[in-house]
């Protein structure tokens, strides 16, 4: 039996879906500079948010497997005020990387929900219409493995050509307005 256990455990990780246990935390964010953890996020249940994501199947999925050049991440909770508070500038945000021609279909973004479930996440999308997908973390194992932030964090990974992310922007609280955060964007993402 434990033979088996092994070899199961050494196909998940060989196949790199494994998540740290709930008890595992990293010891921060991920910092600018470094890789992105190769973490198995769950796919987005709806087509249209495979579809901006270029995502060909349901299963889950790496931040590397979104067609794009950058992929800005928002660690929010239903019922953080602030998130709250920001989710009409980042819907903006959205909005105007999907007008700006240099940017459309080069920077994604999507929503991971600490320790919220698929409905709390729904009823968040649902409430400040949010245009890009948002995966539900209800038992936090991602929020734990991005060092469990406060909400909202932001993290901008820059997929290179071997498909392999790399953090470049990594800030709480970071978004100060449309225009000064899209300029933070291009920048980190090394779009001129």
């Amino acid at each position: 039996m434990k033979k088996i256990l092994w070899f199961l455990m050494g196909i998940f990780l060989a196949a790199g879906w494994f998540v740290p246990p709930a008890g595992q935390a990293a010891a921060g964010p991920p910092a600018k500079g470094e890789p992105f953890p190769a973490l198995m996020l769950p796919g987005p249940k709806s087509a249209e948010d495979r579809n901006y994501l270029g995502l060909s199947g349901t299963g889950a999925f790496k931040i590397s497997q979104v067609k794009g050049q950058a992929v800005l991440i928002e660690i929010f909770s239903m019922y953080c005020p602030h998130c709250q508070k920001d989710a009409p500038g980042i819907n903006e945000l959205f909005q105007a990387i999907e007008k700006d021609p240099e940017l459309k279909g080069r920077i994604k973004i999507i929503g991971i929900g600490a320790g919220n479930s698929p409905y709390e996440v729904g009823v968040y999308k649902k409430t400040y219409n949010v245009p890009f997908p948002l995966i539900p973390d209800e038992r936090f194992a991602l929020h734990k493995a991005l060092g469990e932030t406060r909400t909202p964090y932001f993290i901008l990974v820059r997929i290179d050509q071997g498909g392999t992310g790399l953090v470049t922007y990594s800030e709480l609280s970071g978004f100060k307005g449309v225009d000064s955060f899209l300029e933070i964007i291009r920048k980190s993402a090394g779009i001129k």
